[in-house]
């Protein structure tokens, strides 16, 4: 099996869910630990009985940086962009992206502040699948 048909097994359902509009984390079905990221075993009893169960999608911002200048050519992403790190209630942390603002920027967030799963259209999904959060309506 190739190095990528090996990460696309192990994170194909991660893309799935996101598809559907549902974020997924993986749980150890041995002692319970909700895992993100992907893996193999459980990093906490090193069991192999893994499965994916969906999360509230709510959490708190870590924290978060706005590129405004290009990424490498192979990434394909027209700057300005936001990515964060967010603290799920449920427990596991996760990199993200960060939707902009009404006025088309990220100057409404804040380390510590709660953010919400909102969940991207189905193009860019198939595209880059990858967990996209906000600030809660009314922040």
């Amino acid at each position: 099996m190739s190095y990528i048909e090996n990460a696309e097994q192990l994170t194909g359902p991660f893309g799935e869910a996101l598809a559907r509009g549902e974020l997924t984390v993986q749980k150890c079905n041995s002692c319970g630990e909700l895992i993100m990221y992907p893996k193999y075993r459980c990093p906490s009893c090193f069991g192999n009985d893994l499965d994916w169960c969906a999360v509230s999608g709510r959490g708190q911002l870590l924290t978060y940086t706005v590129l405004r200048f290009g990424a490498p050519s192979s990434f394909d992403v027209e700057p300005p962009y936001a990515i964060g790190v967010v603290r799920l209630d449920e427990g596991p942390q996760l990199t993200g992206r960060l939707h902009a603002g009404a006025d088309g920027t990220w100057d409404h967030y804040r380390c510590d502040e709660p953010v919400v799963f909102e969940p991207a259209d189905a193009a860019e999904v198939a595209q880059r699948p990858a967990a996209w959060f906000a600030a809660p309506r009314g922040s």
